[in-house]
């Protein structure tokens, strides 16, 4: 049996367990939402002891708060930023949309320790009172939103956004190692014309640097914070400078440049910053998984497939076929990038039933939010050093390939036109012919011009006039 103590709120008392800081509600929120064992993220609860400590500064700052309460506030939510209280909050994800249960466990939380540094009780509210005095000039209603978008750009900015600049300072490495290598191009799975691979890879590069330069034009309007707005965005029972005192605090707190949002209402009643934000992600996602794709085809094999590029052998591959090596991390970072895109569609669909005044589906967004970011990131750098820090072509594979493709009649075309052309790819096919026995044979072009036509360093790049 765990020893309990008595706890009380606005519908009477309930038990909660002695060796816990959290209080009254969180109890019964434990209780009442008994659905899953998915958790509020560690980030989104790490960001609200950075709310808390914000705010308790800032009402210190106005008078509001007396310095010795605030100063204690502060300690015990300086704690549970840095992740010492973690285990303090155990609420579901699938509680109240508005995410008043999370807002009153960190309340209750930062009351009981900072009352305890001042020589009380847990569960006594004295001297420290989780509403009065933690929950000072806020409601639920504009401090989760608030916590939403700190968590998430402090993720972006500590895990994403360099997990991306990782990936493209590889691919760059790549390019500049391997950037000559003349490959057989494909279109439809099917022989194109010559590319190198630092035209292949630089296609790549391009799409990881347009979803990081686009994520980064997402911080902005992320940046602007609903916080003095409590509970239907009028700002009762808050100061009239909360806000910009709230933010300059939090800013100092994190290095990030926070603002107060020129709307507050639109900041509680609806998250069209975040889901434009999962659309991003989403586009990242589709991008990575192309990129990755693509590293899985051209390194299939190693007998029968393109075997192009030679993958870093990480772990056996099968239980069964001993000798086997898979591109285990193109898997994990394509599964990770299906997640993302069904993340997408719950947020997006979250983000679109905001009634009114309130939002009510606060916590799914930001749960799916901060699980797509941590994920990307996560997957973007193992596959990063797993894999791309690791890859290298197989040059004879791709001489082979390129040498033996039809596709190199394309340039003969502006030389005898397309129906020569394409006899010549028609026979050299037909009758297994090398393309160069096949044009000789039918008579079109000489040895020597063949030869210079044909060249594929000269087909890499626009013909000079």
């Amino acid at each position: 049996m765990t020893d309990t103590r008595q706890e009380s709120d606005s519908l009477g008392t309930i038990e909660v367990p002695t060796d816990r800081l959290w209080g009254a509600q969180t109890q019964r929120c434990l209780m009442n939402f008994p659905i899953g064992t998915d958790m509020m993220p560690v980030p989104f609860v790490r960001a609200l002891g950075l709310q808390k400590k914000a705010a308790a500064l800032a009402n210190k700052d106005l008078g509001l708060l007396d310095a010795k309460l605030a100063d204690a506030i502060a300690v015990a939510a300086g704690e549970v930023a840095e992740g010492k209280h973690d285990a303090e909050f155990p609420l579901p994800v699938w509680q109240t949309g508005s995410g008043t249960q999370s807002n009153m466990n960190a309340n209750e939380v930062i009351a009981n320790r900072a009352s305890e540094m001042l020589g009380g009780t847990r569960g006594s509210k004295e001297p420290v009172h989780p509403n009065d005095h933690v929950n000072m000039g806020q409601s639920s209603n504009d401090t989760i939103p608030t916590v939403m978008l700190v968590s998430a750009v402090q993720e972006l900015e500590g895990k994403l956004l360099p997990a991306l600049d990782g990936m493209i300072k590889s691919i760059a490495r790549f390019r500049e190692k391997f950037g000559g290598v003349i490959k057989l191009g494909r279109t439809h799975f099917q022989d194109a014309t010559p590319i190198t691979l630092g035209q292949a890879f630089s296609a790549y590069q391009a799409q990881v640097d347009a979803a990081t330069g686009a994520l980064k034009q997402q911080l902005p309007r992320l940046s602007q914070l609903p916080q003095g707005g409590t509970a239907v965005g009028t700002g009762l029972n808050c100061h009239p400078d909360f806000a910009s005192g709230f933010c300059d605090h939090l800013s100092s707190l994190t290095g990030l440049p926070f603002s107060p949002a020129a709307n507050k209402f639109v900041g509680i009643s609806a998250h069209d910053e975040l889901v434009a934000l999962s659309g991003v992600l989403n586009g990242a996602a589709a991008a990575l998984m192309k990129i990755a794709g693509d590293i899985r085809l051209m390194g299939s094999g190693p007998r029968g497939g393109l075997a192009e590029l030679i993958l870093p052998k990480n772990e056996p591959g099968s239980s069964i076929m001993a000798g086997k090596v898979n591109p285990t991390q193109v898997e994990a970072l394509t599964m990770v990038c299906a997640q993302i895109m069904g993340n997408h569609t719950t947020v997006t669909i979250a983000g679109s039933q905001g009634q009114l005044e309130l939002n009510a589906y606060k916590p799914v967004i930001i749960f799916n939010v901060l699980q797509s970011i941590r994920l990307l990131a996560d997957a973007t750098d193992s596959f990063t050093a797993r894999c791309l820090d690791g890859l290298k072509p197989d040059p004879d594979r791709i001489d082979t390939l390129l040498k033996s493709s039809l596709m190199l009649a394309t340039s003969l075309v502006p030389h005898i036109g397309y129906d020569k052309t394409a006899e010549i790819a028609r026979l050299a096919n037909d009758e297994k012919l090398l393309l160069k026995e096949a044009a000789l044979k039918l008579g079109y072009v000489t040895e020597e011009d063949f030869d210079r036509w044909t060249d594929p360093s000269q087909m890499t790049h626009p013909a000079d006039s």
